[in-house]
C-alpha cells in the first residue's frame, strides 16, 4: 500500500530527528525543518527539506508537526514559549510529541493545544539511532484512537506503533521500556565483568548465552559495545538517567514502588557523575568496571 504523502514538519533535528527527518523526505513527504541549531536543520536540504528559521514558521507549513526534542520542559519552551511553535499550528493539526517526557507533561501539552483546536499524540519511540536509520523504531502512543489512525502514514516511514491508551500513556510506556533497558544493561554489564573476573572471554561468554533464555537485544547490541569497549553516544547515560528519574517520579505519583529502578538510578547517577554523562548507556560497565578495579 502506497503512504498517504502530505506536509511534515520536524521539530529538533539531533542524533533522532535528523535520521527520522529523512527518512520522510525518502519517503516522498514535503519535509519542514528547524533546530535551535541551525546548521542541524541545513543538513537535510540535500534530501529535499525546507529549514525554517523559526519553529512557528515550520508549525505553519504542516499538517503534521513532529516534537523530537530534549525533554519535558525543552518541548513546553518551543510550544508555548518564545518559539511559539503552537502558535504557527493551524486548526486541525496533529502534533506528535516523540521525545521522552513524563506523563503528566504529556497530558498538560495535550490540554493546552486542545485549547487550540491542535490534536496531539504522545509518541515516544524505542531503538535508537541505529533504529531511526533503520525505520524499525518502536512507537508507544498515547492519545485518542481517531488521532493515531490519522498519524500512521507518517508513523510508518519509523517503524511499528502500537496505540496504547489515552494522553500520557505512551509515556508510561516508553518509562516501562527505559526501566527494563536499564535495569538488562546493568545485568549484562555486571554477568560480563564477573565473567571476565573469574577469567573467562567475555566475547565467547556471551556467544554462548545467545540464543538461551538470557538472550536479549540488550545482550546482543550493548553487550557487543561492551565487549568492544565502544561506548560512543548512540543514546546516552544521561538521558538514561533523566528516564529512570522520571519513572521514579510517576511511580511516587501513583503510590508505586520501584525498588529495582531506584537502585539502577543511584548506578547511572554515579556513572554520570564519574564523568560519563555523554557516553552510550553500555558504559554503565565501566562505572561498574571501576568499582570492581577493573580497567
Amino acid at each position: 500500500m502506497t503512504a498517504q504523502r502530505s506536509a511534515v514538519a520536524v521539530l529538533g533535528t539531533g542524533m533522532m530527528g535528523f535520521p527520522m527527518a529523512r527518512r520522510l523526505c525518502e519517503a516522498g513527504h514535503a519535509v519542514h525543518v528547524w533546530n535551535r541549531s541551525p546548521e542541524k536543520a541545513a543538513r537535510l536540504l540535500p534530501f529535499g527539506a525546507t529549514a525554517h528559521p523559526r519553529a512557528a514558521d515550520a508549525a505553519a507549513a504542516a499538517d503534521t508537526v513532529i516534537g523530537m526534542l530534549e525533554n519535558g520542559p525543552a518541548c513546553a519552551a518551543v510550544l508555548f514559549g518564545q518559539e511559539g511553535a503552537a502558535d504557527g499550528m493551524r486548526a486541525g493539526t496533529l502534533f506528535i510529541d516523540m521525545a521522552s517526557i513524563k506523563p503528566a507533561e504529556a497530558r498538560d501539552h495535550a490540554d493546552r493545544l486542545r485549547a487550540r483546536g491542535v490534536a496531539q499524540l504522545d509518541a515516544p519511540v524505542s531503538g535508537g539511532t541505529v533504529g531511526a536509520e533503520a525505520g524499525t523504531l518502536a512507537i508507544m502512543a498515547g492519545g485518542d484512537a481517531a488521532d493515531f489512525e490519522r498519524a500512521q502514514p507518517v508513523l510508518q516511514v519509523f517503524g511499528r506503533a502500537t496505540h496504547v491508551g489515552p494522553h500520557g500513556a505512551g509515556q508510561l510506556a516508553k518509562l516501562a521500556n527505559q526501566m527494563i533497558v536499564g535495569v538488562t544493561i546493568g545485568a549484562v554489564a555486571e554477568a560480563l565483568l564477573l565473567a571476565a573476573k573469574g577469567g573467562a572471554d567475555m566475547a565467547r561468554v556471551r556467544e554462548a548465552i545467545s540464543g538461551g533464555f538470557a538472550d536479549s537485544r540488550v545482550l546482543q547490541v550493548h553487550g557487543e559495545r561492551m565487549v568492544n569497549r565502544d561506548f560512543a553516544k548512540r543514546g546516552s547515560m544521561a538521558v538514561q538517567l533523566k528516564d529512570l528519574r522520571n519513572a521514579l517520579e510517576t511511580a511516587g505519583g501513583l503510590g508505586f514502588e520501584a525498588p529495582i529502578t531506584a537502585l539502577f538510578e543511584q548506578l547511572f547517577a554515579a556513572g554520570v557523575a564519574n564523568g560519563l554523562a555523554e557516553n552510550d548507556q553500555s558504559a554503565l560497565f565501566a562505572e561498574l568496571a571501576r568499582r570492581n578495579g577493573m580497567a
